[in-house]
């Protein structure tokens, strides 16, 4: 589980890199640049979510010993 979240906070991270390319800082929300900020808005969350289940995963060790 350890290797996947952070299989998924990268792939994510490659994501939102990836969108902040495309953004339009002129009109952030006109068209495809729109697309491009909610992508990198999902993207983030998704890193929050994986970095949250880490920390979920590791309490509940720490808590069982």
């Amino acid at each position: 589980m350890k290797i996947t979240t952070y299989i998924i906070s990268v792939i994510a991270l490659i994501i939102l890199i990836f969108n902040a390319t495309k953004v339009d800082f002129e009109a952030p929300l006109i068209n495809d640049s729109y697309t491009a900020v909610v992508t990198s808005l999902s993207a983030g969350c998704a890193i929050l979510i994986a970095t949250l289940i880490r920390v979920v995963r590791k309490i509940d060790r720490l808590t069982k010993k």
